[in-house]
Parts: structure tokens; C-alpha cells; sequence
């Protein structure tokens, strides 16, 4: 990502090359293994208009929008308030109990979040009540893929439910794209390597494990276990470019990995 954005392309536009380098991609996969994975009812396009649209072009406008009012570090964190409506909306649409276990690790991988990404401790800065609305929009996006793939998968292969989010993402975003790209910026073997590694690699391949993970457990189950995002991100960062964690850093992992552990274990029933 960092070197498209270094040959000149906005980060907006990286998202969208990255949705549809991964439609690209799942499409010709499908078409080439199993076929049969392509055919959807036409009724049942309103699952991939929530998951693709609603989620994905949704929480990705918010998100940058939130990023341009506040910061990155605090859209990140109001991003990932996510796993707090998937667990509330699960609970309306799907019954999924609203369990203390759930409550307490969300509390740990909010505040672990925060601290993993700096915004703990904070300087004393103006806040854009905007952004903070608008951060909080881009949560509730990011919450909806949870929601209406839960709907998919009920009829639907995970493989078909993410080639379809992104086919339906991909409609909106194009004809944006289509207008601020220029020939000159996709003529390099290299750029299209990356956007090809970024469109398979964080895209087509992420989305399809946290697919997958969602036809098995619950949604906010799943939710909480995908906040281990950015733990991973701030362990790369240590890893590839020699970044240097600070004590409210490590805790902050130690938090989400601790929030992650915990909701994977269900209470156990007494036998009479």
C-alpha cells in the first residue's frame, strides 16, 4: 500500500483498486475451480447491496472521511467500535445471546485497540464532533458485513458471499475510480504486482477466512476475534520497520489478546 501511495495515488483510490483487483481475482477463481459458486437468485442480491454497499463502500467513505475530521490513529479506534453493534444487532436479528463474557471483551479490545495505536495517553486536542459521527458510521459499516453475510451464508458458499460483496462494491466504486486514474499511473509492471498483492493478500484472502469463521460461530464472536487486526498490524510494524513498542503498546496487545482468548470459551452447562 505504501508504494502506491508513494507513486502518487490517493488512498481512496487504493481502496477502490483494491476492491476491484479482488473481484477480479475471486471471479476468474470461480470461474476456473467451481462455476456453479457465481449463480445467486437475483432476490437475494439485496444480501451482497448490504454487504458490498452498505458495509464496504459505506464504513470505507466514513472511515476516510472520520481520518481527514480527527486523526488516523482515533478513526481506527471509533472503526473498530464495530464489534460492539455486531454484538448488539446480533442479539435483535439473530438471538445470539448478550452474554458478560461478550460485554467484557469488548470493553478489553477497545481499550486494548486504543492503546496499541497510541491514542492512550492523548494530548488535550479539538475534536470534530463531525468526525467522531461520522467515525462512528464507519463502525456501524464495518459491522453490517457481519450482519448481511450472516443472512448469506445461509444459502450461500463464503466464497460467493465475498465475490459478490466486492462485485457489488466494485459497481459503485468504478465509475469514481474511472475519473481520477490516469493510464500514466497503471503503465508500471510493478504498481499492478501491488495492487494485485493487495487486492489477493488483505482483501480477497482476509475477508474469505473471517467469512469462514463466520459460517461457524457467532457474529460477534467472530467480531471481537477480528480485533486482533491491528495487534498484528503494530507487530509487523515492529517486525518489518524496526518501530519500537511502548509499555502502554505491549499492554494494549496483551489486552486484545486476553479479550480474543476469553470469548472463545463458552460457559459450560451443569448436568443435572
Amino acid at each position: 500500500m505504501n508504494e502506491l501511495s508513494e507513486s502518487g495515488f490517493t488512498i481512496f483510490q487504493i481502496v477502490c483498486l483494491r476492491v476491484i483487483s479482488a473481484t477480479v481475482i475471486l471471479i476468474l477463481f470461480l470461474a476456473i475451480t467451481n462455476s456453479r459458486l457465481l449463480q445467486i437468485n437475483l432476490e437475494d442480491s439485496l444480501y451482497f447491496i448490504g454487504t458490498g454497499i452498505f458495509s464496504i463502500v459505506f464504513f470505507n467513505w466514513c472511515y476516510f472521511t472520520a481520518i481527514r475530521e480527527v486523526s488516523l490513529s482515533i478513526a481506527v479506534i471509533l472503526l473498530y467500535t464495530g464489534p460492539a453493534f455486531v454484538v448488539v444487532l446480533s442479539r435483535f436479528f439473530f438471538r445470539e445471546p448478550l452474554t458478560a463474557r461478550k460485554i467484557g471483551a469488548l470493553i478489553l479490545t477497545l481499550l486494548g485497540c486504543t492503546l496499541a495505536i497510541k491514542v492512550i495517553p492523548i494530548g488535550s486536542k479539538h475534536i470534530s464532533w463531525y468526525g467522531i459521527i461520522v467515525g462512528l458510521g464507519a463502525g456501524f459499516g464495518y459491522a453490517l458485513y457481519s450482519i448481511f453475510g450472516k443472512y448469506a451464508l445461509r444459502t450461500y458458499h463464503p466464497l460467493t458471499v465475498i465475490t459478490y460483496t466486492f462485485v457489488f462494491a466494485s459497481i459503485v466504486m468504478l465509475p469514481t475510480i474511472g475519473m481520477t486514474i490516469t493510464a500514466e499511473q497503471l503503465s508500471s509492471a510493478y504498481i499492478w504486482l501491488n495492487i494485485l498483492g493487495l487486492g489477493f493478500f488483505p482483501t480477497a484472502l482476509a475477508y474469505f477466512l473471517y467469512t469462514m469463521g463466520l459460517s461457524m460461530i457467532e457474529s460477534g464472536r467472530a467480531s471481537i476475534a477480528a480485533t486482533i487486526e491491528p495487534v498484528v498490524a503494530t507487530l509487523l510494524g515492529v517486525c518489518m520497520f524496526q518501530e519500537v513498542l511502548t509499555y502502554f503498546q505491549i499492554f494494549g496487545i496483551l489486552l486484545v489478546l486476553a479479550a480474543v482468548v476469553l470469548i472463545q470459551f463458552k460457559k459450560k452447562r451443569l448436568r443435572a
